[in-house]
């Protein structure tokens, strides 16, 4: 349990974002469902499957954006310490 405190606390604001993403993503989907649909049973039902999955796939987009933005910083920081010992 402790491995899943850490990855909450490691990633509060992340997750957070994707639970605010994730109720925006399902009141706009009901409403279009049901504005398609006009069945408020079937648009609830479509409106709660397309977006658990998005929530899910929005938390690794994040992760993996935080990584390269990571691995960005980390090139330029060598190229600036090599900078500064070929100086």
């Amino acid at each position: 349990m402790s491995k899943i405190r850490s990855i909450v606390q490691n990633n509060r604001q992340t997750l957070s974002k994707t639970a605010s993403y994730y109720v925006i993503h399902i009141t706009v989907a009901a409403l279009v469902a049901y504005a398609v649909t006009g069945n408020l049973i079937a648009s609830l039902t479509l409106s709660l499957l397309e977006p658990t999955v998005q929530a899910f796939a929005f938390f690794f987009h994040e992760k993996a954006w935080q990584r390269w933005n990571a691995r960005k910083q980390a090139a330029a920081d060598e190229s600036h310490v090599g900078i500064a010992h070929a100086a």
